[in-house]
């Protein structure tokens, strides 16, 4: 009998959630890949515990190993530890012939655990990353006569992210004319939507003319919709050429109405410019009418 597929959930963000058959294990690699490197670590440290006490307890049943203290668990693993890494000083050793094809199978089994960890380290050091900031609030206000809605960026890295774009998405809950209640995506049209050299900060810009989804939009039609925004900026890392991209999410809650972002920049005679990280995410009032 087939047995049947829980569901696989995604919160409002995109963010997916495994379902309720053990689905989280599906694709062990990327989960892997993923996990914070302390998770990473913590991992790898207790697979490997885990499977020389395996190894270490074959070991202690047959009994098989000589130069270990009678009915020594400790001498076991401390055995399997030196056969794994290939280490063998020669103090403890293989007598039986169950000891000696489990050490020839726990050193195969090394080898290639080693070559694979290896594999996910590097592939996880290699991983190409933006470290990109975004305002913890969007906000609308008035930008040139015009009701505009804007968050900022700013890339956290000594370098430059070269040919920068982002895409900006609005998602809220509507109901068809069928009665059927969905979710729809809409693209909002960005004043600038790409970035020769996006080095300091950005300001993202978006205005709320009658083509814009965003037309006549409340705090209160926000909420009720469950709308929010969805922020991807992509990019080619001057220092290693290679593709990056960063992704945020504007909760309904976190678009803020009648508000605008502080100034950070300061700008100097000799064409210099100093950027504030520590006004990044303040808003001052500024009247919509």
């Amino acid at each position: 009998m087939k047995r049947r597929r829980g569901f696989r959930r995604a919160s409002i963000d995109g963010a997916l959630r495994p379902d309720g058959d053990g689905s989280l294990f599906t694709d062990l690699y990327h989960q892997l890949l993923t996990a914070s490197w302390p998770a990473l670590l913590g991992y790898i440290m207790a697979a490997y515990v885990a499977a020389n006490a395996i190894f270490a307890m074959v070991y202690w049943i047959d009994g098989g190993v000589a130069g270990t203290q009678r009915g020594s668990f400790a001498d076991m693993f401390f055995f399997s530890v030196q056969t794994m890494a290939t280490i063998g000083y020669g103090r403890m050793t293989p007598t039986s012939f169950l000891a000696n094809a489990l050490m020839s199978f726990e050193a195969l089994f090394g080898l290639v655990g080693l070559a694979m960890m290896t594999g996910l380290v590097f592939a996880k050091f290699s991983l190409p990353t933006a470290r990109v900031r975004f305002s913890n609030c969007a906000v609308v206000s008035r930008r040139d006569g015009a009701r505009t809605l804007m968050f900022r960026m700013a890339n956290l890295r000594a370098n430059r992210i070269v040919e920068a774009q982002i895409h900006v998405a609005m998602t809220r809950v509507e109901t068809t004319a069928e009665g059927e209640t969905v979710r729809k995506w809409y693209d909002l049209a960005m004043s600038r939507e790409r970035s020769a050299l996006f080095a300091l900060s950005w300001t993202a810009q978006h205005r709320l003319d009658p083509s814009s989804p965003l037309f006549g939009a409340t705090p209160e039609s926000l909420a009720r919709e469950n709308a929010g925004l969805t922020v991807s900026l992509t990019g080619l890392d001057e220092t290693f050429s290679q593709t990056v991209h960063a992704r945020h999410y504007y909760t309904a809650d976190t678009i803020l109405f009648g508000k605008r972002l502080a100034d950070i920049m300061k700008f100097d005679g000799a064409g210099g410019v100093t950027v504030d990280y520590l006004r990044f995410d303040d808003v001052v009032d500024a009247p919509l009418d």
